[in-house]
């Protein structure tokens, strides 16, 4: 989500609200919501999210690759220089991705509260079903297992596999960095499309409210 473009307002205060009747309350309402739960678990966050997520693993594996280059032993000077390049390279793009992700995160949970703040104003059945977004939702649990599942294999695997004299420490880390990458991601995944879940099923279950 592009930061030039800000996220729909909260509604006003009750005391200040103005609405000349419900249909426009409801107007101003599923348009916010429409908004926001696009935001949340639309294509375009999908996009951001997976190029976020490649650019991780390309910083980090080039992290990886370069101190595994420099972990052989004897090293010649020309594969030391490149060695620290490749490190340098790397991070110069893993911590603005790191930046990005927490940003991500962030303005993820403002959507959600300002999600939560529309909805709580008024329930209306018939148009409400459609902020539920089932097959979103299933693409960001799928898409959390497919990150999760590799992840957890390669935190855990490697170091236990990892044989003295055989691997490097430098192994170790960059796989490891790797399933770490993937098993956050995938949390971040399985948390939007959980809580995006809860959200839908509370909604669904309020009953409506008097005409205002």
């Amino acid at each position: 989500m592009s930061p030039r473009r800000p996220l729909p307002p909260p509604p006003p205060p009750a005391h200040l609200r103005t609405w000349p009747h419900r249909e426009a309350l409801l107007a101003d309402r599923n348009r916010a919501m429409g908004e926001l739960t696009w935001r949340i678990l639309g294509g375009r966050r999908l996009v951001l999210f997976l190029l976020t997520l490649v650019a991780l693993q390309a910083g980090w594996l080039a992290v990886g690759g370069s101190l595994m280059s420099l972990d052989d032993g004897v090293v010649d000077p020309l594969t030391a220089v490149a060695g620290a390049l490749g490190v340098c390279v790397g991070l110069a793009v893993v911590i603005p991705a790191l930046f990005a992700v927490a940003f991500a995160v962030r303005r993820d949970r403002a959507a959600r509260e300002l999600l939560v703040q529309w909805a709580s104003l008024d329930t209306d059945p018939p148009r409400d079903a459609a902020f539920r977004v089932p097959v979103l939702s299933l693409i960001w649990f799928l898409l959390a297992f497919a990150l999760c599942a590799p992840g957890l294999w390669l935190s855990f695997a490697v170091p236990a596999s990892a044989r003295p004299g055989t691997t490097t420490y430098a192994e170790v880390a960059a796989l490891m960095g790797v399933g770490l990458i993937l098993w956050v991601h995938g949390l971040i995944a399985v948390t939007k499309a959980v809580g995006h879940y809860r959200w839908a099923v509370r909604l669904g279950a309020r009953r409506p409210e008097p005409v205002r």
